[in-house]
């Protein structure tokens, strides 16, 4: 789902690109100087510890500045919005509708396989300029109602990488399209993902929450100008849904109906061909309207035929309140 090669083998594992990272920065700590013509360094500058036993870290404003400027200095731009469409407001309470069983939504894409699909205000492209080892945008986003108004879920391997630790150049673009930014460019104030993905990386916590801000406009909220889906807890299955992201340098997103089913008691499974890296962190929807996942979990999200995605649980839920608490 993140960013990793294409060379015939299709999607793969989040884990396994992890794996082959560790070990390749190994080896090259190891040659020394070699280190560096593969970038190696880049990688470190763009990294932070954070409190790894919370499993959260608190964004120096200056990274994020230095990062919303690198994006726009490399030609995405921030253009007039020409109005919001697709994206539910913020008045919907978080945690709508928790009943299980099947509800309404969209029909199932036919054949099920992902589309180019319009840019949605609330949904967008996550970005990490700086030379650390990923394309222009390597995960996507999701705008989710919190009290704030400042909230985004994606999938923690996104922003917080085995020994790295957490990213530290993070920019998030609601509703990227061809380049343009219609409802700005957002970065980090605080990251949260549950502490047993920081120490283990364990897959049935694939999920972070960021607290965002954007350079040069204090007091604005996120959800004020790209709305908000509401986010669902304990939802029933198998459920109607639809998931959404951005393919590693593509300049739309694409989405799928499917059905969310049960993989494991801590896992969902979407059947769709043709969902590529970079859509990691996407939304998965039920009913269109309410967030019930996002793109991740095991095998880091996925194959080319079938996406998968954490339940949202006691403990997402656990994560969600924590992070809109903090700061």
């Amino acid at each position: 789902m993140v960013s990793t090669s294409r060379s015939g083998s299709g999607r793969r594992s989040r884990r396994l690109r992890v794996r082959l990272l560790v070990g390749a920065g190994a080896a090259l700590l190891a040659a020394g100087g070699a280190a560096y013509a593969w970038g190696l360094p880049g990688i470190l500058a763009h990294s932070a510890t954070g409190d790894r036993a919370r499993g959260s870290y608190a964004a120096d404003p200056a990274d994020g500045d230095r990062a919303a400027a690198a994006l726009l200095a490399g030609g995405v731009r921030q253009v007039p919005a020409a109005g919001r469409t697709g994206a539910p407001g913020p008045a919907e309470a978080p945690g709508a509708a928790a009943g299980g069983g099947q509800s309404a939504g969209q029909a199932p894409s036919g054949p099920l396989a992902a589309r180019p699909a319009a840019a949605e205000p609330a949904i967008g492209a996550l970005f990490s300029p700086g030379g650390d080892g990923d394309g222009p945008h390597h995960c996507s986003g999701v705008v989710v109602h919190a009290p704030g108004g400042d909230l985004v879920a994606t999938a923690a391997h996104c922003v917080h990488r085995p020994l790295l630790g957490f990213r530290t150049n993070l920019v998030f673009v609601p509703g990227y399209r061809d380049r343009q930014a219609p409802h700005g460019v957002w970065v980090p104030t605080r990251i949260h993902v549950h502490p047993r993905w920081a120490a283990s990386q364990d897959p049935d916590h694939d999920i972070a929450f960021l607290r965002v801000r954007r350079p040069g406009r204090p007091g604005e909220r996120l959800e004020d100008t790209a709305g908000a889906y509401p986010v669902r807890f304990g939802a029933g299955l198998p459920l109607p849904a639809r998931l959404v992201g951005y393919p590693g340098g593509a300049e739309q997103p694409l989405d799928c109906s499917t059905t969310a089913v049960a993989e494991s008691a801590t896992q969902l499974r979407l059947d769709c061909a043709d969902v590529p890296n970079g859509t990691s962190g996407g939304p998965v929807l039920a009913g269109g309207r309410t967030l019930i996942g996002v793109i991740g979990g095991r095998e880091g999200g996925g194959d080319e035929w079938t996406s998968y995605s954490i339940r949202f649980g006691d403990a997402t839920r656990e994560l969600y309140e924590r992070a809109t608490r903090a700061g």
